[in-house]
């Protein structure tokens, strides 16, 4: 995990960084087998990465907008994928006709979490994982109102990427990005 991002076709739209992506997939602990959503997929960088991890399963790269759709086609395409599928469309009413997913991970809601989160503990397996990777505390504040109400159990890590970068002959640290990682499960009884 952590496939460099000049790796990944993007064009203008923003990406997961490298270092989510591996913490991010660490999480969910993928097996070759897993059914994957990858919900507000942006350019498909985590699907392609699950893709590969989960070689045997099949990862469904759920996004609204039309043209990263066409980016995640292109780079499930450069990286030679053939168990990536893309759903053009919204969720949570995508999910509907979806297989039963064994890991769920959310990148981005369109502004209806609570109603995509209750959609996906519907489309869960029993034993499976979520997780859900959060910019804004009001958002993982969200989520764990409505995780708390579900009956999960759920861990957040917080991680701040910093980038070396060369800024007029010298070495400089610029700050990249600030994620809340959110892992959960059911409540084991």
């Amino acid at each position: 995990p952590g496939i460099p991002e000049e790796l990944f076709d993007r064009g203008n739209a923003p990406m997961t960084k490298a270092e989510v992506r591996a913490v991010t997939l660490s999480k969910l602990r993928l097996r070759e087998d897993c059914v994957v959503y990858d919900i507000g997929a942006g350019i498909g960088s985590i699907s392609v990465e699950a893709g590969l991890l989960a070689r045997k399963g099949t990862v469904y790269a759920v996004e609204k907008d039309k043209g990263r759709a066409e980016l995640i086609r292109k780079n499930i395409s450069k990286f030679g994928l053939v168990n990536v599928r893309v759903v053009n469309g919204e969720a949570p009413e995508t999910l509907m006709d979806l297989p039963v997913a064994d890991r769920i991970l959310i990148g981005g809601s369109g502004g209806r979490l609570a109603e995509v989160l209750r959609r996906c503990d519907e489309k869960l397996a029993k034993e499976g994982l979520m997780v859900m990777n959060f910019i804004a505390l009001e958002s993982l504040n969200d989520a764990l109102s409505v995780m708390k109400k579900l009956g999960y159990e759920y861990e957040v890590t917080q991680l701040i990427v910093n980038k070396s970068e060369r800024l007029g002959g010298n070495l400089a640290i610029i700050p990249k990005t600030s994620v809340f990682v959110f892992s959960a499960r059911r409540k084991t009884k």
